[in-house]
C-alpha cells in the first residue's frame, strides 16, 4: 500500500509560482513513476506530467510543457512540481499519483495510487 500526502498549493496571482510537494510511503517509491493530475470544477481529470523512476525522463501536458516541470528525490520519497508562469486556468484541485509498473503514461488509469489532492487558485 501506498500513501501520497500533497502540499504547497494556494492561492497566487496570474503571473506567479508555486511549489507542490508530494510525499510517499512505502519502500518502493524509487520504482514508481510519479504523475501530477489537475480537476478544476466541472471539468474532467487532466494529466500535467509525470516523471519515470529509471532516468528521471519526464512527460508534460500541452497546457503545461514550458510551464512546469517535475522532479524528484527518491531519498526523500517526494515527488516535486514547480509552477511558473500561473494562470487562472491553472486553477483547479491538483493530484499526485502513483503507477507502480514503472512505465511513463498520461492516461489516469494507469496509475494506482492517488493523494487527497490540494488546491490551487490562482487569482486574475
Amino acid at each position: 500500500q501506498v500513501q501520497l500526502v500533497e502540499s504547497g498549493g494556494g492561492l497566487v496571482q496570474a503571473g506567479g509560482s508555486l511549489r507542490l510537494s508530494c510525499a510517499a510511503s512505502g519502500q518502493y517509491f524509487s520504482t514508481y513513476t510519479m504523475g501530477w493530475f489537475r480537476q478544476a470544477p466541472g471539468k474532467v481529470r487532466e494529466f500535467v506530467g509525470a516523471i519515470g523512476w529509471r532516468d528521471a525522463s519526464t512527460l508534460y501536458g500541452d497546457s503545461v510543457q514550458g510551464r512546469f516541470a517535475i522532479s524528484r528525490d527518491n531519498d526523500l520519497k517526494t515527488v516535486f512540481l514547480e509552477m511558473n508562469s500561473l494562470k487562472p486556468e491553472d486553477t483547479a484541485v491538483y493530484y499526485c499519483a502513483a503507477d507502480t509498473t514503472g512505465n511513463v503514461h498520461f492516461a489516469a488509469n494507469y496509475y494506482d495510487y492517488w493523494g487527497q489532492g490540494t488546491q490551487v487558485t490562482v487569482s486574475s
